[in-house]
């Protein structure tokens, strides 16, 4: 098996799409709580994979792509873009394909919107000390082969070579946790999310870890 990391390519944005949306509940397909992929990978990758393709990287098996790591080096930009260029894009679909009218996306906004309400989303600032972030999803099948560490590695070498001095993420998944954990990453906030109550009939929890990285010398 050969397993080989590099940064992203346009003709891989089709492939990053689809794991996104076929990774994104707890691991498995989005498809158990929204029913519209296009516009939900939108969501999850357009910023990135447009509008700042240098920080993201893929993981090839036998020249396969089978994973990523999605980076954003400066959450200040990430919040000038996002809301003023992604965003309205986004509505634009939502519009255009009626993704509101259908049942499963309406008890999905209804579940957000109650969180919401209950400040569920409302996590402190880390991105002073932590300025970048980053998020990494790999197909079932490739997980458990040293693939996830081997993404991480490479962002953060790009990091230091930006001289970003932290970077930080945020988790639903306890064996994600874990995996971060045991790369140097730090806990720096846990929460819960009740949106996901309606399927699984509980809150999980959501992590936020960030690391310092020592550029001067390339290592922590």
């Amino acid at each position: 098996m050969d397993i080989s990391i590099r940064q992203y390519r346009k003709d891989d944005r089709a492939y990053i799409r689809d794991i996104a949306y076929n990774t994104a509940f707890l691991g498995e397909s989005a498809g158990a709580f929204i029913k519209g992929k296009d516009i939900f990978a939108d969501f999850l990758t357009l910023y990135h994979t447009d509008y700042e393709p240098a920080s993201c990287f893929v993981a090839e098996v036998d020249g396969r792509v089978v994973g990523y790591l999605l980076g954003a080096n400066n959450a200040a930009h990430f919040r000038r873009i996002f809301p003023f260029r992604v965003f309205p894009r986004l509505l634009t679909q939502v519009i255009i394909n009626g993704a509101l009218l259908r049942k499963k996306n309406i008890i999905f906004v209804f579940h957000c919107l109650l969180s919401f309400l209950k400040r569920e989303f409302k996590t402190p600032d880390f991105t002073r000390e932590y300025p970048a972030s980053l998020h990494v999803n790999i197909e079932q099948g490739f997980r458990n082969l040293g693939i996830g560490s081997r993404l991480v590695n490479a962002y953060l070498d790009y990091l230091r070579s930006k001289k970003i001095e932290g970077v930080y993420l945020a988790t639903m998944s306890d064996k994600a946790a874990s995996f971060f954990k045991a790369q140097g990453f730090v806990l720096l906030h846990q929460g819960i999310r009740s949106y996901f109550r309606h399927i699984l009939h509980r809150d999980i929890p959501i992590y936020i870890y960030g690391k310092k990285l020592n550029w001067q010398n390339g290592a922590e």
